[in-house]
């Protein structure tokens, strides 16, 4: 397998997903199984910014994530929202000349057209799905060897 592919991971989508289903990723293992199954050698993370998680971001970086940050909308209900789909398809187009393949993590359906596009290049490794059971249907227009699920990773990457 190539030694040089890159990460472009959706973290709200992971992290929700994820708390959905009653258990957190250890981002420190998660970072290290990227590395070892898939031979990633830069992960980007696409996080919404908040100040008062500035220690989170720099242990992220510790685990040997590159962030990128998105501001955040702090919407009626008191949620907040901090979408990074167009800077995730946009970061992994700036970074195209420079990886062997892509693994995207996130169960959105709005990476479709990258997802579509990298393959028809030949830059395509995998997509790794937080939910087997709820993630975007687009996705199983795709050749099932494209597709890894987290949740059935739980007790390699999961917290303990």
């Amino acid at each position: 397998m190539n030694q040089n592919n890159y990460a472009f991971i959706d973290s709200q989508n992971v992290n929700l997903s994820i708390k959905a289903q009653n258990w957190t990723l250890d981002f420190q293992k998660f970072r290290r199984y990227l590395q070892d199954k898939y031979r990633v050698v830069k992960a980007f993370l696409f996080i919404g910014y908040m100040p008062e998680n500035q220690a989170l971001y720099v242990k992220l970086q510790e685990f040997g994530y590159i962030l990128i940050f998105k501001n955040i909308v702090q919407l009626a209900d008191g949620k907040v929202k901090g979408n990074v789909d167009a800077e995730l398809v946009l970061q992994a187009m700036i970074e195209f000349p420079n990886y062997a393949k892509a693994v995207i993590v996130s169960g959105d359906g709005d990476f479709y057209c990258l997802v579509k596009y990298l393959i028809d290049k030949n830059k395509f490794l995998k997509i790794l799905i937080p939910n087997r059971t709820k993630y975007s249907s687009l996705y199983r227009k795709f050749n099932a060897k494209y597709l890894s699920f987290l949740n059935e990773l739980r007790q390699k990457i999961g917290k303990n």
